[in-house]
């Protein structure tokens, strides 16, 4: 507990699941139907290989630690899901918390009033409030911002020729028709959540300082260019500005990991080199805002993928397999350069102690 120093948190999923072995955890000794076309490269953390399609991670990999081995037995795409962003095994009797909504209520007497304290981008439906309650959902953006541009949300950006002036007036009616119909909302869980909602929601409206926080054309061309113009790279970019801003916990979400066919064509044209540009960018750009100790970063799919590659195409793919994947995590406490497990020889088991979400 003395060594933790992170304030607030990233978690970034990677829906559908990532293979690992083409990834961050290649075995370029297994036979050929296991280890696939990609080859590691050297990264700047000593003894510590990557793919080769993950160059601008392989210059920042002194700043992450990978997992490896990590393992569990959900094969299910809504049920790993859950297991992950809640480190909870799911169960049907009972609705865990997600991480941002436990962290919500742990702090929320401290953080500020006009800023949300859980932002997921766009939305993340798999940290959601659980048995907490609605007071602790998050504030879902429903869009990714573009590069370049102001971005608008839903419920804090004025629209329509809108005033502050107006919203106050507003709030005062809501406040006098709250008390004439005080006596329904005793003991109401949700309607305690709703008021809480809108009280927030009034103080970000009115507060200049939470609508800048969202608007990403505010960054600096200079800071804002390694994050590139995909849509996971302006979300790593307006995580990285919200957290510098005050806010507490944001989730980001990239899919596209459901790799049963042509594995290696998505992940080389389409997945890795977003991936690879959005997360360096983010981990370099938090270091150079002096937020990267402050700030817990936490990277996964749901579970990783079958080892050996199926035959469904020519180029063949892989399948779900939650009994071995990795697992990334930057800041705070958090040594870089550093791997923590391993998988044995063809990656499909821990090869000593597994790690569990």
């Amino acid at each position: 507990k003395d060594r933790a120093k992170a304030k607030s948190a990233i978690f970034i999923h990677l829906a559908g699941g990532p293979s690992h072995m083409d990834t961050f955890d290649l075995n370029p000794d297994a036979p050929t139907e296991y280890r696939g076309t990609f080859n590691p490269i050297q990264t700047n953390a000593s003894g510590v290989q990557i793919s080769e399609h993950l160059p601008n991670l392989a210059k920042c990999a002194d700043k992450f630690a990978i997992l490896r081995g990590v393992s569990h037995t959900l094969g299910a795409h809504q049920l790993g899901s859950e297991y992950v962003n809640t480190g909870s095994r799911p169960l049907p009797s009972l609705e865990y918390p997600g991480y941002g909504a436990v962290l919500s209520k742990e702090t929320e007497d401290h953080n500020p009033k006009d800023l949300p304290s859980f932002v997921a981008i766009p939305n993340n439906s798999r940290q959601g409030p659980g048995f907490l309650g609605v007071k602790y959902a998050p504030l879902n953006t429903g869009s990714t911002p573009r590069a370049g541009q102001p971005f608008s949300v839903r419920g804090i950006s004025l629209r329509n020729g809108l005033t502050v002036e107006q919203v106050e007036k507003r709030q005062a009616l809501l406040g006098d028709l709250d008390v004439a119909f005080k006596g329904a909302e005793e003991n109401s869980q949700l309607l305690d959540g709703l008021d809480r909602f809108g009280e927030q929601a009034h103080s970000i409206i009115t507060s200049r300082r939470s609508r800048e926080a969202f608007d990403i054309s505010r960054e600096s061309p200079a800071y804002a260019a390694p994050f590139g113009e995909d849509p996971f790279g302006t979300s790593c970019l307006l995580a990285s500005r919200l957290i510098e801003s005050g806010v507490r916990f944001v989730t980001l979400s990239l899919g596209g990991w459901d790799t049963h066919r042509d594995n290696f064509t998505a992940l080389s044209t389409r997945q890795l080199p977003k991936f690879d540009v959005g997360l360096a960018a983010l981990l370099n750009g938090l270091e150079q805002k002096g937020l990267l100790e402050s700030t817990a970063v936490f990277v996964t799919g749901e579970f990783g993928r079958t080892p050996k590659i199926n035959t469904r195409t020519d180029e063949g793919g892989r399948d779900h397999y939650p009994r071995c994947m990795f697992m990334l995590m930057a800041g705070g406490a958090v040594r870089g350069g550093q791997v923590v497990g391993e998988s044995d020889d063809k990656a499909t088991m821990p090869a000593h102690e597994a790690i569990s979400p």
